[in-house]
Order: C-alpha cells, then sequence, then structure tokens
C-alpha cells in the first residue's frame, strides 16, 4: 500500500487503524529549534474529537504522546513520531456485518484492490486516520505562526443552510468556535442544528461545506506548473475522507460572472501592490498573491446510516439489505473544520520550505 506519506519537504506519513492498538504519524522535515510539547498537539486534538449530543458518541481521549524529535521542548530538525491510542475502539459492533459493503463506504474498494480488508470500522480507510493529520498539522501551524501565518477553518455550510459571515476573519473563527457546530452565522445556527436533528431522528445524516482562510502567506508562493498552490492545497484537501470537491475564491461562481466581475482590479500604495477584490482566492497562475487564501471543501453526509440500504455480501456475492449500528456522526462537517485546516498548514508550509523561506532552523 502506498500514498500514505504527504509532502515534499515537510512529509507526513500518517498510519494505523480505526480499531487497531493506536494511529499515529511520523513527520520529517520539520525546522529545528521549534517550541513543541504534547499539549500544543492535545489542543488541536481536542478540537477534532467528538463531543456533545450532535456527534459520535465515541469517547476517544486522543492524547498524543511524542516518541522522538522534540527535546527539552524543541524540535530537534529530526523526524517526529507521533502516538495516539485507541482507547474506546469496539470492533464486536461490526462483527454481524463483516462480509457487507457499507454504501458509500470504502468496503469494496479495498477488497477489489488488496483481496482483504480490516472491517473493524473502515480500518484504514476510517476518519479515525485524521487523527494523525491533525496532530502533525498542529506542528505545521507552529511553523507557520512563527511566520506570521495563521490557518482559519469554520463551516460554511451544513445541511443547505449557509452561513452569512460578517467582520474580519478572525472575528468569524472566534464565532464559529464557540458555536457547537462551528457555524459562524448565529442567526442561521438553529436552523442548521436543526437539520441536523432531523437527520438523527430519520436514522440519516447530512453534509456540508467548509471553508479555510490562510492569512499571512506573502506573495511568490507556488511552483508552476504542476506544483501550483491551487492544485497542491485541492490535492491535499481530496486526500481527506469525505472530502468530494474543492473550490479557490469564487470557485464555482467564477463560472456565471464576467472577466470584469471575476478579475480583481490592482492598485499600488506606498510602494505596495493591492487588489480591490479576491475572486481570485489569493492565488493567480498557481502563485500566491499576497492576499488571503481563501478555500471550500465540499464534505458529503456520513455514510454510516441506520436507514436500511441495498449492497452485497462480499463473501457469498448475495444481494443483502444492511442498516449500519454503531457509533457515528450525523454530521461530520465541524469535525472536518480542524482536518481541513491542519491539511491547508501542511501544503502551505510544505510550499514555502520548497521556495526557501522557511529557516531550517528556528534560534
Amino acid at each position: 500500500m502506498t500514498g500514505n506519506t504527504f509532502g515534499r519537504v515537510f512529509r507526513v506519513t500518517t498510519f494505523g487503524e480505526s480499531h487497531g492498538y493506536a494511529v499515529g504519524c511520523v513527520v520529517d522535515g520539520c525546522p529545528a529549534g521549534v517550541e513543541l510539547s504534547e499539549e500544543d498537539i492535545n489542543r488541536e486534538l481536542r478540537r477534532r474529537r467528538p463531543g456533545g449530543r450532535l456527534a459520535s458518541p465515541r469517547k476517544e481521549r486522543d492524547e498524543v504522546r511524542i516518541l522522538s524529535g522534540v527535546f527539552e521542548g524543541v524540535t530537534l530538525g529530526t523526524p517526529i513520531a507521533m502516538m495516539v491510542e485507541n482507547k474506546d475502539a469496539n470492533p464486536k459492533a461490526y462483527e454481524g456485518i463483516r462480509d457487507l459493503a457499507r454504501p458509500g463506504h470504502a468496503d469494496y474498494t479495498y477488497f477489489a484492490k488488496f483481496g482483504v480488508r480490516d472491517w473493524r470500522g473502515g480500518g484504514r480507510a476510517s476518519g479515525r486516520e485524521t487523527v494523525a493529520r491533525v496532530a502533525a498539522g498542529a506542528i505545521a501551524k507552529k511553523v507557520l505562526s512563527k511566520l506570521g501565518v495563521r490557518v482559519y477553518g469554520f463551516a460554511r455550510e451544513i445541511a443547505g443552510i449557509r452561513a452569512e459571515v460578517e467582520g474580519d476573519i478572525e472575528e468569524v473563527f472566534e464565532r464559529a468556535e464557540r458555536s457547537e457546530v462551528r457555524f459562524p452565522d448565529t442567526e442561521r445556527e438553529g436552523e442548521a442544528i436543526e437539520r441536523i436533528e432531523s437527520a438523527i431522528r430519520e436514522g440519516d445524516s447530512v453534509g456540508g461545506v467548509v471553508e479555510v482562510v490562510v492569512r499571512g502567506v506573502p506573495a511568490g508562493i507556488g511552483e508552476p506548473v504542476f506544483m501550483k498552490a491551487d492544485a497542491y492545497l485541492a490535492y491535499a484537501l481530496m486526500s481527506i475522507p469525505a472530502v468530494k470537491g474543492v473550490e479557490v475564491g469564487a470557485g464555482f461562481e467564477a463560472a456565471r460572472m464576467k472577466g470584469s466581475e471575476m478579475n480583481d482590479e490592482m492598485y499600488a500604495e506606498k510602494g505596495r501592490i493591492g487588489f480591490y477584490s479576491n475572486n481570485a482566492g489569493g492565488i493567480l497562475g498557481g502563485i500566491t498573491t499576497g492576499q488571503d487564501i481563501v478555500v471550500r471543501v465540499a464534505v458529503k453526509p456520513t455514510p454510516s446510516i441506520s436507514k436500511k440500504q441495498r449492497t452485497v455480501n462480499l463473501k457469498t456475492l448475495e444481494n443483502v439489505e444492511i442498516s449500519v449500528r454503531g457509533r457515528h456522526d450525523p454530521c461530520i462537517v465541524p469535525r472536518a473544520v480542524v482536518v481541513c485546516e491542519a491539511m491547508v498548514a501542511m501544503a502551505v508550509l510544505d510550499l514555502m520550505m520548497i521556495q526557501g523561506v522557511v529557516p531550517r532552523f528556528f534560534g
């Protein structure tokens, strides 16, 4: 199995299965001299882990152990290995459907590729793997913060209810973090929650849209032609389970605009170049403009639902019905926000390191 590593200079390899002993990652390429503690990682993991009545009842503490690469509170420049034990795994919940391919899951495709699969909650294909991404993303955020770069994420849309966003991105982010579902529109938050509650009553699930904004990236970051900043971000975000689409800036709305509406007109002031708008999402020709980078991702509804669905027994090839019971999120969007932030942080940092704007040592 290949494809477990992301990055060119800042490289992250994740490991582990949903109901195995642990999940984790090895981060290679992190500069030396960055202050880093387990609490820095745990702070981000707490944002990702389930909690409250609208999330999975699986209660994982998600506390990281840093195994290498950090000494006396700073990174050494050597590989950083991190592990999070699965304390609340329950593989027995899946024994009754171990041979059934759950619709919307990777059960069939993993079996088609390998001839064998981990049926305990999806194994490697489970969203549980994203714990490792968030841990690695926490390190990327620490490095970016030393460069004046910040990453902000929130739920732009849940179950068709779209947030009307006003104010500076820091204010939007703070409102979202206070929300039960990371929805920054206080007037429409109740509607979004009602849509989730309705799906729970029906044994169903809902999806939505996550928006991530990156502030502080200088102009000139990105590698034409096949390592464009927007292409790399899309690659990073599409690797997240449940993400089915990515847009940058105006995104698909650009298809309905005229050139005179889409183009971001420019001006010069005090020796600097600026823009009157940001329909490009902070990237032109695959290279950053110095404006906020704005990306959005479409997150599909959680595929594990209790509603009966038609499927196939992979062992007998019989047509059967399945109802997936267990501990699942009726809407994965609020937790996906943190995962999207992590992947964006890793992609941006990697691009900056490729460009050579990140020192190998912070003293």
